[in-house]
């Protein structure tokens, strides 16, 4: 039986499972939780049976639960290797991927939801006080990131292959720049986004969640 993946998929951190799932071209069925998906009622109460907190993506192995995005990623590394190993053998290399892994998901997309979720409060004041929140941070995580991929000088986040860190950092820095645009003074940054968007598996999730724009509530601009 494949794997079943509950998520969305315009959801950052669905997206981010899926990276790893089509990194390694690793069976699975994504049953998507959109209210206008086939089979939603049934999908929704069997994720909520599963894992009532209510967030996704929930991973399902047979009779075995996997949930956040970080610790399903490590579980595939772990149940179903492939050519591409998202994760170091050497511990100090696997701490390093894991670090920057939490920073995108801490210091970026974090930022981004929390810019989100005040254009969904409906306030015009909260949208703004919210949206000058998450650009102030992100500048900051930019200049920090730029620094870092110049002094990495590789193609990848953590050096020369790709990891979970970068399963982290492409819809993390897609959506990003969505919300805070990553201006020209961090070329380092978007060359990095760039090549992550050609990647295949990213490129695959991007598709995947290209009918559901128009959820975006900063508005999705018009490439990518």
């Amino acid at each position: 039986m494949s794997l079943l993946l509950y998520g969305h998929p315009f959801s950052s951190y669905t997206q981010k499972v899926l990276v790893a799932l089509f990194e390694n071209d690793v069976p699975h069925s994504l049953l998507s939780l959109d209210d206008n998906a086939l089979n939603h009622a049934q999908h929704t109460a069997d994720w909520l049976e599963r894992w009532p907190l209510r967030t996704f993506p929930l991973l399902v192995d047979a009779d075995r639960s996997i949930v956040e995005a970080s610790v399903i990623v490590e579980y595939l590394q772990l149940a179903y290797p492939g050519a591409v190993p998202l994760l170091p053998e050497d511990p100090l290399d696997a701490l390093n991927v894991r670090f920057l892994d939490r920073f995108f998901d801490l210091h970026v997309i974090a930022l981004v939801q929390h810019a989100v979720g005040g254009a969904l409060s409906g306030d015009a004041l909260k949208k703004q006080e919210a949206h000058t929140h998450a650009a102030e941070k992100l500048e900051l995580a930019y200049a920090w990131l730029e620094a870092h991929l110049a002094r990495n000088k590789a193609p990848w986040v953590a050096g020369a292959n790709f990891t979970l860190a970068d399963c982290a950092a492409a819809p993390s820095l897609f959506y990003a720049d969505w919300t805070h645009p990553i201006s020209a003074a961090y070329p380092e940054v978007r060359a990095y986004r760039a090549r992550l968007l050609a990647r295949p598996s990213f490129a695959r999730a991007v598709d995947g969640g290209r009918p559901f724009r128009h959820y975006f509530p900063l508005g999705a601009p018009d490439r990518d």
